[in-house]
């Protein structure tokens, strides 16, 4: 009978060509159980057999990833429960985070993630396993938010807010709080979400906080100030972001990147864009298409082009729509082009066809209608709406009068010393 070592052996030579045989090679390891011999020479088989099944289950799981088959992976997830049960509970959580990093690879194995991961947090819960547990309802939240279940991730994070409180554990804690941030910033509860984020940062303070929980903790600030218009202070933060995760060579260190990028063409410099994508950090990430997309915008608001910014929507229609921060402050900057664009159009005539003003910038009547109501009503400038002849009557800009203004300032001034005489006629009397 061929040893476990042989039949990984075997296994890894036929993952490529025949994995429906290697497959079946590393679920005959994983059925295979150690011998209950006593004596210290079995008790190193036995810690041997362990280890090679653990070397399977991580290459079955990985043979899963590589056919892109989510249902697979999941099974072996819960195949290593009983090799995990003979295990450190340390290298247990290691393996479990090993495991689920695969699904990363899958495209559209969400749903099969928050399956997989709520089955092993009972699973978790009834073996006593406290700190795999709270890791992996973490994770559970994380793919909650991404899939814009706000209130069960909400309900889930108030759970484990309250016990680890009780635990004190303030690691945990600050991750925890930072996701809260983020899940009331994704359903607009702009004061809950800065409140949840100063609790991370307090949390943070009292502790050693890693490089990368740093950055998450700076972005969602950079995030929060962008929020709240403040792109000046938004850029320091996702700069600050940015150096700390490409020195890590994280992958998120593009979102920085491209949110500060954003907010330079936010802050209208977009001629900025070019040169900050030509220091040394930045330049690796220049010829990606998210960054194309955000130079794309950056050139289109330059020239103050509102076709141009329209084909860079369709164009990077992915890259700019999937990011929820990019999208909503994209809109906001499309509301302001539209809004330049068709003041400039408007401004040297007194009477304008809407009809002519709608073809210029290339949007349909009723919109163009609705955008000039807007602005006049915000007294962006000064005109009505003439629907009956379908013009635009604009007005000059009214002068302040200023004929009355000082006999008006010297009015004030003798009611106030009446006043003052009157108050010292009460004292006296």
């Amino acid at each position: 009978m061929a040893s476990t070592q042989d039949l990984l052996k075997q296994a890894a030579d036929l993952s490529s060509s025949n994995p429906k045989r290697a497959e079946e090679l590393y679920k005959q390891i994983l059925n295979s159980t150690a011998s209950t011999s006593k004596g210290s020479a079995v008790n190193a088989d036995k810690e041997q057999s362990l280890r090679d099944q653990e070397l399977a289950l991580i290459k079955l799981a990985e043979l899963y990833r590589d056919q892109k088959d989510a249902s697979g992976l999941a099974q072996v997830i819960t195949l290593s429960r009983s090799f995990m049960s003979s295990t450190a509970k340390a290298k247990t959580a290691k393996l479990i985070r090993t495991l689920l990093n695969y699904f990363n690879s899958i495209p559209n194995s969400r749903q099969t993630q928050i399956d997989v991961l709520t089955d092993n947090i009972e699973w978790s819960k009834r073996e006593k396993r406290i700190f795999l547990k709270h890791s992996l309802e973490i994770r559970l939240v994380s793919l909650q938010l991404e899939a814009l279940q706000y209130k069960l991730a909400l309900t889930r994070i108030d759970a484990l807010l309250t016990e680890l409180k009780r635990l004190d554990d303030k690691m945990i804690l600050t991750e925890v709080h930072l996701l809260e941030s983020r899940v009331y910033r994704g359903i607009g509860n702009l004061s809950k979400s800065k409140a949840a984020l100063t609790s991370a940062r307090t949390a943070a303070n009292s502790i050693y906080c890693p490089p990368h929980l740093q950055a998450a903790l700076d972005l969602q600030s950079g995030v929060l100030h962008a929020e709240d218009k403040d792109y000046t202070t938004a850029y320091s933060y996702f700069y600050e972001t940015f150096e700390n995760m490409s020195s890590q060579d994280d992958p998120a260190a593009l979102n920085a990147l491209k949110y500060m990028l954003l907010c330079k063409v936010m802050l209208n410099m977009p001629e900025d864009v070019t040169s900050l994508l030509s220091i040394k950090l930045a330049v690796k990430y220049a010829q990606l298409r998210e960054i194309e997309s955000m130079r794309a915008i950056a050139l289109a608001h330059q020239n103050r082009n509102l076709s141009d910014f329209e084909k860079a929507l369709r164009d990077y229609k992915h890259e700019l729509s999937s990011d929820p921060t990019i999208r909503s402050h994209l809109a906001a900057l499309y509301d302001t082009l539209l809004q330049q664009n068709l003041l400039r159009i408007v401004e040297p005539y007194s009477v304008v066809e809407i009809d002519y003003v709608a073809k210029q910038v290339g949007q349909g009547r009723q919109d163009v209608e609705a955008k000039l109501s807007q602005m006049i009503l915000d007294k962006v400038f000064h005109g009505v709406l003439d629907q009956g002849r379908g013009c635009l009557i604009v007005f000059d800009e009214l002068e302040a009068d200023n004929t009355y203004g000082a006999a008006i300032g010297t009015l004030e001034q003798v009611s106030k010393v009446v006043d003052s005489l009157y108050a010292k006629t009460v004292k006296i009397a």
